[in-house]
């Protein structure tokens, strides 16, 4: 699923969804985490608030909880 398709439906009125890279997905984004990667440079965007949500949305597509999530994102 492509990120910025999904945060741009989800969220229109945040302006910085422009900024998300538009080639990026939430697999991209999985991959990141697992291989220790700046998620902030798969997003396109250092943008928290966008990141959180990202994370809460890719939590719930794995099937596992935010703070999954955010601790491996903490271990990079």
């Amino acid at each position: 699923m492509n990120i910025k398709k999904w945060y741009m439906a989800n969220y229109p009125e945040d302006t910085c969804g422009a900024y998300i890279d538009p080639a990026t997905t939430f697999e991209d984004l999985f991959a990141a985490l697992d291989s220790y990667q700046d998620v902030y440079k798969y997003l396109g965007t250092g943008d928290s608030i966008i990141r959180e949500r990202c994370f809460s949305k890719l939590a719930e597509i794995i099937g596992t909880d935010y703070d999954y999530i955010y601790e491996q994102w903490m271990k990079a």
